[in-house]
């Protein structure tokens, strides 16, 4: 990025939020002693309190196959809970909003066809607020996990409800080869996903609030020339369409943060991004901004799903990449592994080379100092495959 679009996004950015981000930055080699927020975290959660954390994707929770009773999907959940005891996780990470649906009563977002079988119609209970209750009860925390984009993949869900947005308001999307989104150029479409965070937090007890990698879709063309132009015409100092989708996608992630420090400051905002650092331009992912500033993010998750020998990349070779980035000094960093490739033909055979990979991976992050890691995805501790990875990285934990 040249001088004058960095400091045009940077400007962007200070306007919109209506306070000042403050860079406070180091490495994760470096500590500092002093910090000044926009917005004080007040959680319970003391500085050395590692990060174990356990991604549960909508697969997991998929009703399909059972009776869609409450008490059924109570039971699915609850050995969910169990597991993650077992395997001495404290965080559940829970995708309750994939396709631009809910597993909540929301007054913005059709219900998901995942609990009831068809997307706009109710279940006949609320999935989060037990979620919410029963990892509480046997103290886990809840962040709820949410695709702030995505409406539709080619396949899924293959019936759109007739109050989904994309019937309702298909100005606001856009529609690739992938799929359909939110136009993250639209401003409805920020409110939209604005409103419904600010629903959650207002709701429910969780304890934070997470965006996956869904941002732009990697395949999308011109399909916002439009939007672009109508941006160009506003302004004489404009900045090339790369750096215009990382602004509006820093527009809506910097607003969200706001919106939930105002509902109730102790909960967190979090972000998942790529695990190879130049794989999110693709998606118009700012991570540099989000780790540097304040006003972005609680946390940041980069998913470095592949094994300390990969060929492409190897783990501590990323590990270290983003180990040298600058951030901001009241940001933690964890770590998502990807137990999912365990014991597989995954990274051209390497997972199959030897079975303490992933506790290797947590040595090596806690070497590097990163605040704990999360485990994609729960599906991997009912893998047979998975099973000697799995023991020899609890044993560390």
């Amino acid at each position: 990025m040249n001088k004058k679009a960095s400091i045009s996004l940077l400007i962007t950015i200070l306007i919109l939020l209506s306070s000042i981000i403050i860079p406070m930055t180091f490495t994760k080699k470096e500590t500092v002693s002093s910090t000044l927020n926009v917005y004080t975290s007040s959680s319970d959660e003391s500085d050395t309190d590692e990060m174990k954390g356990l991604w549960v994707s909508f697969i997991s929770l998929d009703m399909t196959g059972t009776d869609r009773k409450y008490e059924t999907f109570k039971s699915k959940f609850n050995e969910i809970i169990e597991k993650a005891k077992e395997y001495k996780y404290n965080t559940l990470i829970v995708q309750i909003r994939p396709f631009s649906d809910a597993l909540y009563n929301s007054d913005y977002y059709p219900w998901s066809h995942i609990l009831s079988g068809t997307q706009g119609v109710s279940p006949g209970y609320d999935a989060l607020e037990y979620m919410c209750n029963a990892s509480h009860k046997e103290n886990l925390k809840l962040h709820a996990w949410i695709n702030p984009y995505r409406i539709k993949t080619a396949q899924t869900p293959e019936i759109l409800s007739e109050d989904n947005i994309y019937k309702t308001n298909p100005d606001i999307c856009i529609e690739t080869n992938s799929g359909i989104y939110l136009n993250p150029a639209k401003e409805k479409s920020r409110e939209l996903i604005i409103e419904g965070v600010k629903e959650i937090v207002s709701k429910y007890d969780v304890d934070g609030i997470q965006f996956d990698d869904y941002f732009y879709p990697p395949d999308i063309t011109d399909e916002d020339h439009e939007d672009y132009n109508t941006y160009k015409k506003s302004t004489s100092d404009f900045i090339n369409t790369e750096n215009w989708r990382k602004a509006n996608v820093n527009i809506l992630i910097a607003e969200v943060y706001k919106t939930i420090k105002a509902v109730n400051k102790n909960i967190v905002f979090g972000i998942s991004p790529q695990g190879n650092i130049q794989n999110n331009n693709e998606i118009s992912a700012d991570i540099e901004s989000w780790c540097k500033y304040i006003g972005y993010a609680d946390y940041i998750c980069p998913q470095l799903y592949f094994s300390i020998d990969n060929p492409a990349l190897r783990f501590e070779e990323c590990l270290r990449q983003w180990s040298e980035l600058s951030y901001h000094n009241s940001i933690k960093v964890y770590i998502g592994l990807g137990a999912y490739k365990a014991g597989t033909d995954a990274d051209n055979g390497t997972w199959q080379n030897r079975n303490d990979i992933l506790a290797t991976e947590l040595e090596l992050l806690r070497k590097y100092s990163f605040d704990g890691f999360i485990i994609y995805d729960y599906n991997a501790l009912l893998s047979e495959s998975a099973q000697a990875e799995l023991k020899n990285l609890k044993s560390i934990i």
